[in-house]
């Protein structure tokens, strides 16, 4: 055993032998949890988990070789650290190709734009596409604009995404990003641009999944420099600003994506299992350092340091590395690839047994807020929770769980409940889906307060008996 492992047990028996013995079992439990919590503090793991994600494999698109590449050493590191049933449980996928991309502005005021295809867009024709630009500050205003009135011009949409903790700002202007191309080539539109969904000033563009299928058209983010740039000319131009739109973004041949999965299993109810993880697929411009190797190396550090404890927990443990969460697929599949496979293939057969389930995927900033399922508002669960959550920063939310996260949402849809530790996302968009998506903007000492709370909450769920599905208040 190491010196942090003996470290370790050491405060684990001193805590569980100051409890008080009329309340053995729940003050047991809670200094486990507390235990873990100043064991992760201590040093976690987790950045050299990342680490090694992102070095070892770079940019890991759905499908691509990489990302392959990643599940199997992941699925080896995690035989090799003891966990349980581990396996890779693969399902077919369209990988797509970014290719080669530009945007540039004609006549005069001529220069280039900073930009990038957004995934699963569509190739412009051989040679490319130019058109007049038809500028709107919001989407709302290109939603006004009437059928036909885009006919052979390039739609540009420059509003703004603000920042907030919660990322409400990006949840507010994503479906431009998702539905623009389409509108605006209801409208008679060649080609769409939108200002990246980033809320910062560099001269980087961000990409992101659009609507995949008929009715699309070539579509682009620009960088913010870029889009105000943009604006400007048009204030100065005394002729319509002309855009020329090149890429060569296609689909390839149908290949194969996959999800990582092992467990600690329960030592009493191991048919009950909580579920939770990160998704390993990234962008390509990054290395997918925030999104979301951290949330991988988050939970999986967490069910590390459950699994050295000298017992299992009550229920099983369950870590899911999902595939495939970034790009969405051609009709009639759709997004959230790995996701969806999980639902089907895994969820659904053993539906009763999925007791709860959880994502890490907002990045690596600390943890500031723990919502658990309806019914769970003065619970037993709860109270322990916020007594060893509380020392972490992390307040309470009233507000029931409405989701755990992208990948859980499929599962979710199938009636099994989710909680959610809420991280501070305040300049998540700052370098989400984009160059600068590379562990350097990574804090280790935030990745430690993550997993500390993880480790301490799963331990807690996986000790209770709690029937979240009983607790919920009838639809």
């Amino acid at each position: 055993m190491s010196r942090a492992a003996v470290s370790f047990a050491l405060i684990l028996a001193a805590s569980v032998a100051a409890a008080p013995l009329a309340q053995a079992q729940d003050a047991e439990a809670i200094a486990t949890a507390a235990a873990l919590r100043d064991r992760a503090l201590e040093g976690s793991g987790a950045y050299e988990i990342v680490e090694e994600i992102t070095t070892r494999f770079g940019p890991r698109p759905a499908g691509s070789a990489a990302e392959q590449a990643a599940a199997e050493w992941g699925a080896a590191w995690l035989r090799a650290n003891g966990f349980d049933n581990v396996r890779v449980d693969r399902f077919p996928l369209s990988m797509w190709d970014r290719g080669e991309e530009r945007v540039e502005i004609v006549g005069d005021f001529a220069q280039p734009l900073t930009v990038t295809a957004l995934g699963g867009a569509v190739a412009t024709p051989e040679g490319g596409v130019e058109g007049e630009a038809a500028i709107f500050e919001t989407f709302q205003d290109l939603l006004d604009a009437p059928a036909g009135s885009l006919a052979g011009k390039v739609a540009v949409v420059l509003q703004d995404t603000p920042r907030a903790q919660d990322g409400r700002g990006y949840g507010s202007t994503s479906v431009i990003r998702f539905q623009g191309p389409t509108e605006a080539a209801a409208r008679g539109a060649v080609g769409f641009l939108l200002r990246s969904l980033g809320t910062h000033d560099h001269r980087f563009a961000h990409t992101g999944a659009t609507r995949v299928g008929e009715g699309t058209i070539p579509a682009f983010a620009i960088s913010p420099p870029d889009a105000d740039q943009l604006r400007r000319i048009a204030e100065r131009a005394e002729r319509p600003v002309r855009l020329r739109l090149s890429s060569t973004a296609r689909f390839l041949e149908p290949g194969h994506s996959q999800n990582v999965i092992a467990e600690v299993r329960g030592r009493e109810a191991s048919e009950e299992v909580i579920v939770f993880g990160g998704h390993l697929d990234s962008w390509d411009l990054g290395t997918g350092a925030i999104d979301d190797a951290a949330g991988v190396a988050i939970t999986t550090a967490a069910l590390k340091l459950i699994a050295d404890l000298p017992e299992p927990p009550r229920r099983t443990l369950r870590v899911v590395w999902w595939g495939s969460e970034e790009v969405s697929q051609p009709p009639p599949a759709q997004g959230l690839a790995g996701a969806r496979h999980y639902a089907e293939a895994v969820a659904r057969p053993d539906l009763e047994n999925h007791v709860v389930i959880s994502e890490s995927d907002f990045g690596a900033g600390p943890i500031y807020g723990l919502s658990l399922p309806a019914g769970q508002a003065d619970s037993e669960l709860q109270k322990a929770a916020m007594r060893v959550l509380t020392p972490l920063g992390i307040v309470w939310n009233p507000q029931p769980a409405r989701g755990g996260g992208p990948d859980t949402g499929p599962t979710v849809a199938l009636g099994v409940p989710a909680f959610q530790l809420a991280q501070d996302g305040t300049d998540y968009f700052d370098t989400h889906h984009t160059v600068d998506d590379v562990i350097d903007r990574i804090d280790p000492e935030n990745l430690d307060q993550n997993v500390a709370a993880w480790a301490a909450l799963l331990w807690l769920i996986a000790e209770s008996d709690a029937d979240f599905r009983q607790t919920a208040p009838a639809e």
